[in-house]
């Protein structure tokens, strides 16, 4: 019958259609990202960018080359003040003296600053390898090192009075590593807790509420630099400056490397809800994102300067920080309706 329905597919032949290749197919068109990156994100890929061979002597080089034209310049002027007036010329010998006496003492003070952040990260691997291999020995070794890092901090006084009270009744290396976690670091950990979370409140309220352009990005950079900073001198002392920006170096390195420092709207929805991001504008929901980007690059802060691994204690979440941060901020928008 000729209504009877047909199965099966239907070829339509087109005599004068032009036959299609991939080569001849239109190019696919890019894609748009579904968002910019925010300005953590920036700072971090910024800071975190290794320089190529080329550039790091070009540095070198300048920096020689200028010290030496520095030298030359000011030993001739000392000479010549000299040879024309000994009065003021051994005045100018006198405070270039003094000023090079300055700059050995901060030269100093940065090696010992580097020293200090080389014995914290020491400890940490060696309290890793006492914990791998279950040595209560070695595990004592790394606490006394610890309680000698820690003996002029006033503030830990009565945690290093109860560590050497129970110390003799732990009789494993987790356990003696534990204690030591729990009576010295844990007054150390709620200390950078309140400076990372000061630093995302921060963050979080500049990139609302200032519109001028790269408001954002100073924000953040100024105030993870000032965080990073604080959460070195918690630990393990001051860092110095150089010292400081070696921790920020290996910081935001280790947060572009595995991928943490990008924030996805999952993140968001937790800390903030999705009722209350609807409802503001888009300058306070990148502010939340800049406040939690802030808040992981304190965890990581905390996890690099930190001289024991985290064992019983739990490592503070992004989220749990940027709520407290920000209570007051973003937590009402749901309560409003």
């Amino acid at each position: 019958m000729s209504d009877k329905k047909r199965s099966g597919p239907v070829l339509i032949e087109l005599e004068d259609a032009p036959e299609m290749t991939p080569a001849s197919a239109d190019p696919v068109p890019d894609l748009v990202p579904l968002r910019s990156p925010s300005a953590m994100e920036r700072v971090a890929v910024i800071a975190a960018k290794k320089p190529s061979a080329l550039a790091r002597w070009f540095w070198r080089l300048l920096g020689t080359l200028f010290v030496f034209v520095l030298t030359l310049s000011a030993y001739d002027f000392v000479a010549g003040l000299i040879a024309r007036n000994p009065v003021l010329g051994y005045a100018a010998l006198g405070l270039t003296g003094a000023f090079i006496a300055v700059l050995l003492a901060i030269a100093i003070k940065e090696l010992s600053a580097f020293a200090r952040l080389k014995r914290i990260d020491t400890l940490h691997k060696e309290a890793d390898t006492a914990i791998a291999n279950s040595d209560v020995t070695a595990a004592r070794a790394v606490t006394a090192k610890l309680l000698d890092v820690y003996k002029a901090r006033d503030e830990l006084a009565w945690g290093r009075e109860r560590f050497a009270e129970r110390e003799s009744e732990v009789f494993d290396a987790d356990g003696v590593l534990h204690l030591a976690e729990r009576e010295l670091l844990a007054p150390l950990d709620a200390a950078a807790r309140r400076e990372v979370e000061g630093a995302a409140r921060q963050v979080a309220t500049v990139t609302a509420l200032v519109p001028l352009a790269l408001a954002d990005v100073f924000a953040a950079l100024t105030a993870n630099l000032r965080m990073i900073r604080r959460i070195a001198e918690i630990y393990g002392g001051r860092s110095g400056t150089l010292g400081s920006w070696r921790v920020t170096k290996t910081v935001l390195t280790h947060l572009v490397a595995t991928g943490a420092v990008a924030v996805g709207d999952d993140l968001i929805g937790t800390m903030a809800g999705g009722g209350v991001m609807a409802k503001v504008s888009r300058r306070f929901g990148e502010g939340v994102v800049n406040g939690a980007l802030t808040a992981r690059v304190g965890v990581a802060a905390m996890e690099v300067c930190r001289p024991l691994p985290y064992l019983r204690e739990t490592k503070p979440s992004v989220s749990s920080l940027v709520k407290r941060a920000l209570t007051g901020l973003f937590s009402k928008g749901d309560e409003a309706q």
